[in-house]
């Protein structure tokens, strides 16, 4: 029974030794995770704050926000008048050129007075008479443009000193050069139209002149061939 106890008692008192000597280990285990919880953490935290930096907005003031929507309003405005400038100057040089082309047109049936049959002078006739229903076509198209163009110009002039109340005196500067510039070039785009009316007007007098003269000429051979009859008929 002596040597019985005795290997129990040394199994015990080896198991506990084991068994003390593991708990250290377990507890050191602990710790390091412990620690490497927590720099996970930390490091997350800062790692957040530095990705998305958090910055404080002040709220615009009234007066900014009116001055962005008065240079909103002026570009808009400026963009309307750019393209109803560049449809009138466009329908203006269309119109001269119509007019230029019924100018032709007309001196060439002059300088073929008495040159030419019936049936020719009617062909002649139809051409022109449609010249002249274009002239009126594209001159409908000027007046239509012209009127959009001062809406627009109205528009622009408006919005100008808006933005020059407002505060916003560059953007009202640049829709004040803007107009002038739409000026300048609806200008000398009409001087082409009045260049084009003054020659039409000089057509249509030489016109007169021509067919009064051809008309004389007419006569005069009349004239000059009844004698002739009645010789023949003595």
């Amino acid at each position: 029974m002596q040597p019985l106890t005795w290997a129990m008692t040394l199994i015990k008192s080896s198991g506990g030794a084991l068994l003390s000597s593991r708990k250290p280990a377990v507890s050191k285990l602990g710790k390091w995770r412990n620690i490497l919880y927590t720099g996970v953490a930390s490091l997350a935290v800062g790692g957040g704050l530095c990705a998305v930096p958090f910055k404080q907005v002040e709220p615009l003031s009234h007066d900014s926000l009116i001055k962005r929507a008065a240079s909103l309003a002026t570009d808009s405005s400026s963009t309307f008048l750019s393209q109803t400038t560049l449809a009138l100057i466009h329908a203006i040089t269309e119109y001269a050129k119509a007019v230029h082309t019924l100018i032709a047109l007309q001196k060439r049936y002059l300088d073929s007075l008495g040159k030419l049959t019936p049936a020719e002078e009617d062909s002649v006739w139809q051409v022109i008479i449609g010249q002249r229903a274009k002239v009126n076509d594209r001159q409908e198209d000027c007046k239509h443009f012209e009127s959009t163009w001062f809406s627009a110009m109205k528009l622009c002039e408006a919005a100008a000193e808006a933005a020059y109340t407002s505060g916003a005196e560059h953007a009202s500067v640049t829709a004040r050069t803007n107009i002038q510039l739409a000026q300048s070039q609806v200008e000398e785009a009409r001087k082409l139209s009045l260049d084009a009316d003054k020659k039409l007007a000089e057509t249509k007098v030489m016109e007169v002149q021509r067919m009064a003269q051809y008309a004389a000429s007419l006569e005069n051979n009349e004239e000059e061939e009844v004698p002739e009859a009645y010789l023949r008929e003595d």
